[in-house]
């Protein structure tokens, strides 16, 4: 695995995954511009949706392996975790 291409809170959160395999974690990908053919089909095979090779950034569902795996693809940039959103309601 590539750390120096991951975000800090996506670190932490792989180190609390137990199981490898599981898909849990949400993340953008951000990625080289210009993919080839190559890069768009493992994007596609991890589950990434609306591949196209003028897109530099997508979001995906993956396990801690699967990160580790395009980590190391030197078309990668970074991978950072999604952070989840908290709505604040108001009275008005």
């Amino acid at each position: 695995m590539n750390y120096q291409k991951l975000d800090a809170s996506l670190v932490l959160a792989l180190d609390e995954v137990l199981d490898p395999n599981l898909v849990s974690l949400v993340v953008f990908i951000y990625t080289e511009n210009n993919l080839d053919s190559t890069a768009t089909a493992v994007l596609e095979n991890l589950g990434v949706s609306d591949v196209r090779s003028e897109k530099d950034v997508f979001t995906a569902t993956l396990s801690p392996d699967q990160i580790a795996q395009l980590s190391d693809l030197p078309w990668v940039r970074l991978i950072r975790r999604s952070q989840k959103l908290h709505l604040r309601c108001r009275n008005f």
